[in-house]
């Protein structure tokens, strides 16, 4: 845990100095923030419990309309919006999971995309509240203490506050008793519960937090974009991506999400602009080639072969 942290501590001070290095170029590394800190969250749940959702977003809408609506409907600033959304996220975890948990696998997956939908749905024909298919456009937020969270560089430090509290507490779940039931109920179910673990509370414990911390991002995500549209916000192909980073930078693990993140949100941005409109081939091989050569992820093979390495010390000692 403590070379976890230290690394944890390394990586948030270099990043901290990055819009000093570079204030024009801030865009692509709030997305990777945000990316690294919604991949970690969906992990929680995807990787640790095992449980692979691809209805994320719908969390990620929820904080951002949350701002929005806050903003331009009842004047609420957009850190009670976010608290408040929270409070929301966490009822739609236990609901979600009571509906959901009793499935398993890819019937599992289908259902989370299911009840996204219908998030989606519900976002497009509300238009007295959510502005319907248009959208809504947030105007004006307050200045606290002089800070203009319409700035990108307040943006980045938003955004890098998310991603950097998010494996933060991945780090002290990891190495407490609620990381070791996620590995358990993961490993194998039915062993658990003879170890005495319920698998259906630590479950809904994985999915609030997860949920709460994907609607956390999904605010800054609000207050970065200033204009919603449903059907962009609530994209499934946005829960896709999610997951797919998470995968791709290895299950299950504390840095794999960050490291996905960091690699596939850089690199589909440098592919639109090199490839125009074969970037999205392009990014396809890459992440082909990735899980070709990294079945269990970058990190995750990476943490895989070191303890194979350093098992096979030890019987030869």
């Amino acid at each position: 845990m403590k070379t976890d942290l230290m690394v944890w501590l390394g990586v948030v001070i270099a990043a901290a100095f990055y819009p000093v290095l570079f204030p024009s170029v801030l865009a692509i590394p709030v997305m990777v923030l945000l990316f690294a800190g919604w991949a970690t969250a969906w992990d929680v749940l995807g990787g640790w419990a095992g449980q692979v959702s691809l209805g994320h977003v719908a969390f990620v809408g929820l904080g951002a309309y949350s701002v929005a609506i806050g903003s331009e409907t009842f004047g609420i600033a957009p850190w009670y919006a976010i608290m408040i959304a929270v409070l929301i996220a966490v009822v739609l975890a236990l609901v979600w999971g009571w509906l959901t948990f009793r499935l398993q696998g890819v019937y599992f997956a289908m259902s989370t995309i299911a009840i996204a939908e219908m998030i989606r749905l519900i976002a497009i024909s509300e238009d007295w509240l959510t502005g319907g298919p248009t959208g809504v456009f947030i105007s004006m937020f307050p200045e606290p203490f002089g800070i203009d969270l319409f700035e990108k560089m307040t943006q980045f430090y938003l955004a890098l506050a998310f991603a950097a509290v998010t494996v933060l507490i991945m780090i002290i779940v990891s190495r407490g008793k609620f990381g070791y039931q996620l590995r358990a109920i993961r490993e194998d179910e039915q062993s658990a519960m003879a170890a005495g673990i319920d698998p259906a509370h630590v479950k809904f414990k994985a999915f609030v937090l997860s949920a709460m911390l994907t609607t956390i991002g999904g605010g800054i995500y609000g207050i970065y974009l200033s204009f919603l549209d449903p059907d962009v916000t609530f994209n499934l192909l946005f829960s896709i991506q999610i997951a797919v980073i998470a995968i791709v930078g290895g299950r299950g693990t504390i840095w794999g999400p960050a490291l996905g993140a960091l690699i596939l949100v850089a690199a589909s941005e440098i592919f639109r602009n090199t490839f125009a409109h074969a970037n999205m081939l392009v990014y396809g091989i890459l992440i082909l080639v990735v899980m070709l050569f990294f079945p269990r992820g970058i990190v995750g093979e990476i943490l895989y072969h070191r303890v194979r390495k350093a098992y096979a010390r030890r019987t030869q000692s």
